[in-house]
């Protein structure tokens, strides 16, 4: 085994050589790893755009590639120096697709030989930094949102802002950023493109969110920059660069608009004492539907995002709240290839006919709704949620988000407001969401919260698993559970508690021994786990 230095922004890296063991099962066993995902054309019609907003897509394709070069440096590090090294060519599509050597879709374990177990930290941390050297480091951007940290010439640990260790690629990408401003023809997008250039510059990005808060008119939108924590779970503080690319869709956004209204009304209907359901979600926040055309960075690595639910900035959501962008193409694949085989294989045969998009379409759509419900500040003094639960924010959040999303359906649905179906209909397509959620491993932290949320509802009685195989969803109980739950998470959140949060997520984020055996059933099926795209200038007729 061979070790070579990389010197990325300033950073060294060690980067293992490892060439594959040049054996047929390694071949077969890597094909059957790329079976896990199933390709997707990421395509609409954009010919109803202008040729301004085609050539701002173009444009802004070329920026969302800058993020995933940086992604690439964060998750693992010198990207071409590892796949340089792999000579199977479905080892190496496989390593795209994960962003490094570790497979995501089983617990961030190594698929390729001359590695270990993915550090926690991803490459944010010095590898061989521990939790008790950072917590002792008395450093005030240790714990930002946009540092790195890193050692210096003595071996003293050191924070790196972004704007410094990513400089000239932040530079670039505000180049790109800003000409397709210069074509922006809705003032909403302009000023935000603007914004957004000038926060990969200095790292101030909650200009840009406010900005982005405001932007509602315009027929394109761009995420991008360092925005979730998903991938730093060592303690949770890292964000992670990304970018989405998205068209909207007017029709089916106009019949989400009443309910942003209604949320200071659903967050009073909370179950929980009302210290726990103080803060007023924002009514500046809007609902709305997209097609997805670009995925960059973390977002595109291992299972993708159906939804959005942004800015994760606890100021902007109590001053202004936030966006939920449904994200309905993707949506639609995910429903198509995954949940409707995987209802034919473990769903009872006379409740399948409960498995529906709307329902799907609705859990996933108040799954982002619910984000911003709650409270971000703990009631016990200990900060923000996020800053109080640490390495397990994400999971609880998750969790939150999930059932929460199932409870407003159904009071949605006992106020008339909901009409598509029947709310059986999302109890079900709930359930069978959960199988595939599950599938994406704990490394995930949507797959520990619906791992959480499966064992909760086993044990409330909210389904039964059959002789045959199949589970059976008991609506009364189901709906018990579904309340009882909601107190649950809510109260560790408003706690600000720790402990119970670090014990709900091992102890209940686990996946157990007969769903194990039916996850197998569908993995013998051949299901596809998640998809990958195909996308590009190209896909879209630019």
């Amino acid at each position: 085994m061979k070790k070579t230095v990389s010197l990325i922004t300033g950073i060294i890296i060690i980067v293992i050589s490892a060439c594959d063991p040049p054996k047929d099962e390694y071949t077969e066993k890597m094909k059957q790893n790329v079976a896990k995902y199933e390709t997707v054309k990421l395509t609409t019609d954009l010919s109803w755009l202008s040729e301004n907003e085609r050539e701002i897509i173009r444009i802004l394709i070329d920026a969302a590639d800058i993020m995933d070069d940086i992604f690439w440096m964060q998750s693992y590090g010198d990207k071409d120096a590892l796949l340089e090294k792999i000579d199977n060519k479905y080892a190496r599509k496989y390593t795209k697709i994960n962003y490094g050597p570790w497979d995501r879709l089983d617990g961030n374990s190594p698929f390729i030989e001359g590695y270990d177990d993915k550090p926690l930290g991803a490459n944010f941390y010095p590898h061989d930094m521990t939790r008790e050297e950072f917590k002792e480091w008395d450093d005030p951007g240790k714990a930002s949102l946009y540092t790195l940290v890193r050692r210096d010439e003595e071996g003293n640990l050191v924070a790196v802002p972004y704007n410094q260790a990513y400089r000239e690629l932040h530079d670039e990408a505000a180049f790109l950023i800003a000409g397709a401003a210069e074509l922006a023809e809705d003032p909403g997008l302009k000023k935000y493109l603007e914004m957004r250039a000038e926060a990969l510059i200095t790292d101030e990005y909650r200009p840009s969110d406010f900005a982005w808060m405001e932007m509602r008119d315009s027929n394109i939108d761009f995420i991008v920059g360092p925005i979730e924590n998903y991938e730093d779970r060592l303690f949770g503080y890292k964000t992670a660069h990304q970018a989405f690319i998205l068209v909207k869709d007017w029709e089916w956004s106009e019949q989400l608009d009443k309910f942003n209204e209604m949320l200071p009304k659903l967050q009073e209907g909370l179950p929980v004492e009302q210290k726990y359901k103080d803060e007023v979600p924002g009514t500046e926040s809007d609902i709305n539907v997209y097609y997805a055309i670009y995925y960059a960075g973390d977002c595109n690595s291992g299972a993708k995002a159906i939804a959005v639910n942004l800015p994760n900035d606890e100021i902007v959501q109590q001053e202004a709240g936030s966006r939920k962008l449904q994200l309905k193409n993707s949506m639609q694949a995910k429903f198509d290839k995954i949940v409707i085989p995987i209802s034919e294989i473990l769903i009872d045969e006379q409740q399948r006919k409960h498995i529906t998009f709307d329902a799907f379409f609705e859990n996933v759509t108040f799954h982002e709704v619910a984000h911003g419900m709650g409270i971000r500040q703990t009631i016990t003094g200990k900060g923000t949620v996020r800053e109080a639960l640490r390495e397990y924010y994400s999971p609880i959040e998750e969790a939150k988000a999930d059932i929460l999303g199932l409870y407003l359906v159904n009071e949605l649905y006992e106020m008339g407001e909901l009409t598509s179906g029947e709310v059986m209909d999302n109890y079900v397509t709930f359930l069978a969401s959960i199988f595939r959620s599950c599938r994406f491993g704990a490394a995930s932290a949507h797959g520990k919260a619906n791992m959480m949320r499966f064992n909760y509802f086993e044990r409330e009685g909210a389904f039964k698993r059959q002789d045959d195989g199949t589970y059976k969803v008991n609506f009364d109980k189901m709906k018990e559970a579904i309340t009882s739950s909601v107190q649950q998470v809510l109260i560790i959140q408003g706690d600000g508690d720790y402990e119970a949060a670090k014990e709900l997520v091992e102890n209940e984020g686990i996946i157990k021994e007969q769903l194990q055996e039916d996850l197998d059933r569908i993995n013998e099926a051949n299901i596809p786990v998640d998809i990958v795209f195909e996308q590009g200038p190209e896909i879209l007729g630019l």
